[in-house]
């Protein structure tokens, strides 16, 4: 009852403050209407709104040792925290850029183990892959993640199911923060479409790895000069998860 009632404060937050794109009365779209559908779970999140000026930024498909190490400095910068979906065979390849992240403080949470899109066809296959995952993170940071983004952000009741039979929360993103950094549309594009529209509570995504992420990088330092400027903060989706909780009233909680 209680999750029902945080997730039900969450969505009327957020509609309020114009964080989350829901169908209106008049036109509800199936896309809408899906997500709508797993946000009722309170485990699956695609923005998470809060009363500050609070930001997460997220990086898929790494660690690389070229652009992740490049990223980290740039955090480092502006003492921005971040959470990183890592792939387990890619963290067992360069353990040392995990271990740097935990130990600056960043998030380290499960992109599975392959990343083969056609893994999550088969929920045997994806537990294997994600209980494989967490092995590498625990074994690397000294804990286990509690965090799973479906790999390309695809997910139906299958991989929802089987990531929260295995104690996971499903993060998306903000559908206003699609960075499209993948498609490698210039820096300055990628700077405009986060900060054309960033609200508090945004879930940001980026890639650190799968390609050439030079874009990435510099967008990023231009990104978090003006976020700060206008005085919002960058830390991990778990923290904002902790902080929509602690806004809304006891009685929602």
């Amino acid at each position: 009852m209680k999750k029902k009632l945080l997730l039900a404060g969450i969505i009327i937050f957020s509609m309020l403050a114009g964080g989350l794109p829901l169908a209106n009365a008049a036109s509800d779209t199936p896309s809408s209407v899906k997500r709508a559908k797993f946000e009722k779970t309170g485990h699956v999140f695609w923005d998470i709104p809060v009363n500050e000026k609070l930001v997460a930024l997220t990086f898929d498909d790494g660690p690389d040792p070229k652009y992740t190490a490049q990223i980290l400095d740039a955090l480092a910068k502006y003492n921005a925290k971040a959470t990183f979906f890592v792939i387990g065979e890619e963290a067992e390849r360069y353990p040392e850029l995990v271990k740097r992240q935990a130990r600056e403080g960043h998030e380290v949470a499960n992109h599975t183990y392959r990343h083969h899109f056609r893994d999550g066809h088969s929920p045997a296959v994806l537990k294997r892959e994600l209980d494989k995952s967490d092995k590498v993170i625990k074994d690397l940071t000294g804990y286990s993640p509690s965090l799973f983004r479906p790999i390309a952000g695809y997910y139906d009741k299958e991989i929802v199911d089987t990531a929260l039979a295995s104690g996971y929360n499903v993060i998306l993103w903000s559908w206003h923060q699609e960075t499209r950094d993948w498609s490698r549309p210039g820096a300055n594009k990628i700077v405009e479409n986060v900060i054309s529209d960033t609200r508090p509570g945004d879930v940001i995504i980026f890639h650190d790895a799968g390609g050439d992420r030079t874009q990435t990088v510099k967008a990023l330092e231009r990104i978090l000069e003006l976020l700060y400027k206008n005085g919002y903060k960058c830390t991990t989706v778990s923290d904002l998860l902790y902080r929509a909780n602690s806004f809304l009233p006891a009685t929602l909680r």
